[in-house]
């Protein structure tokens, strides 16, 4: 058996010492033991992969590819001759007309070899959405840290009978291959599926299984691999692995961010144009014909420019994540003019632990923050075994949406490599993107836009917000220097008029007095118990409807801190990391749907539930019913792989009894509606605002930084997070009954709010119903932001709307008491404008 693979199709591929990266450290350690089963190729396991240890609480090990370019550094041509091989197994196979599918992010440049050896064309699977192209399918990979993969090819790549062969570096059990044909078998049957990737680890009962769907379906599936044989685990192995990295790990986020690696450098950062054309494909994510010249010739142009621009020594190429390809094929044309002194490759997603012992896989790790915008936040991602001063240059290869601040932040990937090198380069390439085949959300038609759009980045603090970044993603476009408060009698008047949308524009923030903020106070230490009872009650009802991959979608901004909360809880009280986004919902132009197409691109859409503070009429609940339906059939058509967002939407206050989930249906203050942005992570309310927002924008908002030194959002949160312990008892002994009335059907809306709204409309003269604001949080908000008439109270609930009262006196706004009043006060808004009045210039302002 020869310990390295000989010479391929694109040159010889310099060998490496047969101890390197072998992992034998790892496997004595934790008694792992690899056998090889079959060799057609004439190379075992162990001349293919070496262990390591995962930081994964789901798996001990990961066997780590010493010919793939992906955590061990590798001379390029002996990458693309691996691939080249594994594709003429296939080819073997007699195949004939073929098509490839590679999995990101690890298989995207290894798919595309196999491609290139069949001449065939290739799609690769992405994690990354874009704007307008919606996906042909998806499947999750279960055992993997970033799961949910994506389909978007602009070819007809998937609709006929070509065999499929799907590509990955290993398979373990298979069960993400027979996600994927099963999915895209319900779509376009075929006849046959082939699957190739370096090792072959399944077990006979695995085998069996893919034999019994094969005969399920009807279909011929059939498996190469370089090496195929078993990993042997003993018992404990996890808690083994668990141990190894308690014991040798420093956690990425222990050290500060801009810490280097032992034995820095201060590398001299500069950019390499390498003249890729625009409209040449960098990779095969909306799919790539075989053997296309004009990406054969831009692959030697920039080999040529990286050989002219850098001087003579050890250069590394780095590709990032799902980048694989063109990156490897750049390097491989520099290699041809430099030799042996280049290797490749690329950063990762799979945490594991870095131990610097020899024959261990790998030796260092560095850890930065994510920057194209993931769906899984802002990192952290690593780049393994690129030990400081080892490299003269390291060549860091990016696409544009990846060519973000976060690549050049302090701690961001740019930055660690700088103590890896004197010298780094970043080359970014073009990023081909599809004319979206659906018009865009938030368009003001059904017209397809006619350019290429990505979706926006999520948001997060501290860049905007003052919540952890891990509290909460904002959907959101920030408007923080744009010029938007208006007077607010001049803003009122303008709206009623209907000369303005009130989400045009924002009112001018109010700020409380020591006495006003003195009652904030009091007011969060007298309910936190009441409140942390509430978050807990209608975060386990979710968990119940929704699952344990429950997503939390806050409508910002009143519903923000309430998010934050559910979440919080599901981790104190079930150790979930539940994903929580803030999205904008505007009353008359509906829920913002480049959101929610991210949010599908991102996660199943049956996983998500909305979140609110309270409800007061039911405006909203309305607003999202009814744009939800519309942005299903907009975005989805007949559904995304899991399904069709639900409006449903969890409160923790519901006395207008519009909606099914919530933790109270008692009228009473939520200390949050005190204030505005100073108790909602300093984010304004949304805006919607055409000269702002585009067509493939987030709705808008601002981050009111200059207020931080007013900034109570982290203590309310804090103060009632610091009560569920206090509580959990009683919410998960009333949870039972709360749940029997759910499924019962006892708390269908009654929408008895929308007609006590109605009614006092009609009584108090006004005619238009969202000049009545019920309740203690709508109340307050008509008093922090509109031009208030009246305030009617409930008389025996007097005594809890203090700050109420302090409000109306400081807006000259008389209460007037009403008994038997359904909630404890509603807010009015002076109709002066709707009542056929003229302004100066002679309009009618009459509803």
């Amino acid at each position: 058996m020869q310990t390295e693979p000989g010479p391929e199709s694109r040159g010889a591929q310099p060998a490496a010492p047969a101890e390197l990266w072998s992992g034998a450290w790892a496997a004595e350690r934790l008694g792992i033991t690899l056998t090889t089963t079959a060799a057609p190729v004439g190379l075992g396991l162990e001349d293919l992969v070496g262990v390591a240890v995962r930081r994964n609480p789901r798996r001990a090990q990961l066997l780590v590819s010493r010919v793939l370019g992906k955590h061990v550094p590798v001379h390029p041509l002996r990458v693309l001759g691996t691939g080249m091989r594994l594709g003429g197994l296939v080819r073997a196979l007699g195949v004939g007309e073929a098509v490839v599918l590679g999995y990101a992010e690890t298989a995207t440049g290894l798919g595309h070899s196999v491609a290139d050896a069949l001449g065939a064309p290739i799609l690769h699977s992405t994690r990354r959405p874009v704007l307008g192209v919606a996906p042909v399918g998806g499947f999750e990979e279960e055992h993997s840290h970033a799961t949910s993969h994506l389909l978007l090819p602009d070819l007809p790549l998937l609709e006929d009978d070509r065999t499929l062969v799907l590509v990955d570096d290993e398979f373990s059990t298979g069960t993400t291959l027979l996600n994927t044909i099963r999915t895209l078998h319900s779509l376009h049957p075929r006849s046959r599926y082939v699957i190739a990737a370096l090792v072959d680890l399944r077990s006979p009962d695995d085998v069996a299984r893919m034999d019994a769907v094969a005969a399920e379906l009807g279909v011929t599936i059939e498996a190469v691999a370089l090496a195929s044989g078993r990993v042997e685990l003993p018992d404990g192995v996890l808690e083994a692995g668990q141990a190894l990295v308690a014991e040798l790990d420093t956690p990425p986020d222990a050290a500060p961010p801009d810490a280097a690696p032992p034995g820095a450098r201060d590398g001299v950062v500069t950019r390499l144009d390498v003249h890729w054309p625009a409209n040449v494909r960098e990779g095969g994510r909306h799919g790539f014909t075989p053997h296309d010249p004009a990406f054969d010739a831009a692959v030697e142009e920039a080999g040529t420019v990286l050989a002219e621009a850098l001087p003579e020594g050890a250069v590394h190429v780095l590709g990032t994540e799902e980048l694989i390809y063109a990156p490897l094929r750049i390097a491989g044309a520099f290699a041809a003019r430099r030799g042996d002194a280049v290797t490749f490759s690329t950063t990762s997603r799979t945490p594991v632990l870095a131990v610097d012992e020899p024959g261990y896989a790998i030796r260092t790790a560095l850890t930065f923050p994510a920057h194209d915008a993931p769906a899984d936040g802002p990192g952290p991602r690593f780049a393994y075994n690129l030990r400081p001063g080892a490299y003269d240059a390291v060549v860091v290869v990016v696409d544009e949406p990846a060519d973000t601040p976060e690549l050049f932040s302090a701690g961001g990937l740019v930055d660690r490599l700088r103590g890896v090198t004197d010298r780094v380069v970043v080359v970014t390439l073009p990023a081909y993107a599809p004319t979206p085949a659906v018009p865009a959300p938030n368009s003001a038609d059904d017209a397809p836009v006619a350019q290429p759009q990505h979706l926006p980045a999520p948001l997060r603090g501290p860049a905007f917000g003052s919540y952890p970044a891990e509290d909460v993603a904002w959907l959101l476009k920030d408007l923080s220097d744009a010029e938007l408060e208006a007077p607010t009698e001049e803003r009122e008047e303008a709206i009623q008029a209907g000369r303005a949308h009130y989400a045009e524009s924002l009112p001018v923030e109010y700020q409380p007095d020591a006495a006003y903020q003195a009652l904030f106070a009091e007011a969060l230490t007298e309910s936190a118990d009441r409140l942390a009872y509430a978050v807990g009650l209608v975060t386990e009802q979710v968990l119940a409807l929704r699952g344990r991959e429950t997503v939390l979608v806050s409508l910002a901004r009143a519903g923000t801190p309430v998010g934050v909360l559910m979440r919080r809880w599901a981790r104190a009280v079930h150790g979930l990391d539940v994903p929580h986004y803030a999205i904008s919902i505007v009353r008359g132009r509906g829920i913002d749907e480049v959101a929610l197409a991210y949010l599908a691109a991102h996660h199943d859409p049956d996983t998500v539930m909305f979140v609110d503070g309270w409800t007061g009429k039911g405006a909203i609940t309305r607003e999202l019913a009814a744009s939800v339906e519309k942005a299903n059939a907009r975005l989805l058509g007949g559904g995304a792989p899991g399904g069709t967002f639900s409006a449903d939407l969890a409160v923790l206050a519901d006395p207008g009894r519009c909606v099914e989930v919530f933790g109270t249906r008692e009228d009473y203050l939520i200390p949050s509606a005190c204030l505005n942005s100073t108790v909602s992570g300093l984010v304004s309310r949304t805006v919607l605002n055409d000269e702002l927002i585009g067509p493939g924008d987030f709705h808008g908002a601002k981050f009111y930084a200059d207020l931080a030194e007013a900034d109570v959002s982290r203590r309310f949160v804090d103060t009632v997070a610091a009560r569920f312990a206090a509580v959990r008892t009683s919410v998960l002994s009333d949870l039972p009954g709360r749940l029997a009335a759910l499924r019962g059907g006892e708390h269908r809306p009654t929408w008895d709010g929308w007609r006590v709204v109605e009614e006092v409309s009609a009584s108090y003269g006004i005619g238009e119903v969202n000049l009545v604001k019920p309740g203690v949080g709508e109340t307050t908000r008509v008093l922090l932001r509109r031009v208030p008439w009246k305030v009617l109270v409930n008389p025996e609930r007097a005594g809890e709307l203090a700050h109420v009262r302090v409000l109306a006196e400081q807006r000259g706004v008389p209460l007037e008491e009403v008994p038997g009043l359904p909630y404890s006060c509603i807010g009015l808004i002076h109709p002066r404008f709707t009542r056929g009045a003229v302004l100066a210039d002679g309009r009618g302002t009459g509803a």
